[in-house]
């Protein structure tokens, strides 16, 4: 995925806040963690072009590892369930949720290596073919990236419809 991650990390908090604004979670630190979960997998894009001169896939390091974000998940469900404010800990819920998400939409057509650290073995639903020069012209132009700008339609249509003016900003 290209495009979508930021925008599938809208949905996602948009339909969650709900749950936890009448247990004193912020709309603004709900929407930011939600949001920077989406697109902190991504950060590894900093190692992999600044250090590691794109040596290995970016997909390979430790913060595109599922186990990573599926345990502080994990980690935020029992927090959540053992306190009385939640807070903290719906904020941790939103920011592992979607970058679990991240996994599952890189998935797509991108390798994730579902089973790291204990397994090498890539995975990704389809296949893009490398047709195009340059590489992201391929993603472009395969069907995927369709899908992409369909969750991008829905994020922009559900900031459109807001009925409040603070849920607007997000």
């Amino acid at each position: 995925m290209i495009i979508a991650h930021l925008p599938a990390g809208y949905i996602t908090s948009k339909i969650l806040y709900p749950r936890f604004q009448s247990r004193g979670c912020s709309l603004k630190s709900f929407f930011w963690s939600g949001i920077f979960g989406s697109i902190a997998p991504d950060l590894d894009l900093v190692y992999f072009y600044l250090i590691d001169r794109r040596q290995h896939h970016h997909h390979t390091y430790w913060v595109h590892f599922p186990i990573v974000w599926f345990s502080m998940l994990i980690l935020s469900v029992i927090w959540i369930a053992s306190v009385r404010s939640v807070s903290r800990a719906a904020l941790l819920l939103i920011f592992s949720l979607n970058g679990f998400l991240h996994m599952l939409l890189d998935s797509v057509v991108g390798d994730i290596w579902w089973g790291a650290p204990f397994s090498d073995k890539p995975f990704s639903f389809f296949t893009v073919p490398a047709r195009y020069n340059p590489w992201w012209l391929n993603f472009l132009l395969h069907w995927s990236f369709g899908l992409e700008l369909a969750i991008a339609a829905l994020a922009l249509c559900l900031w459109c419809r807001s009925s409040s003016s603070s849920l607007a900003s997000f």
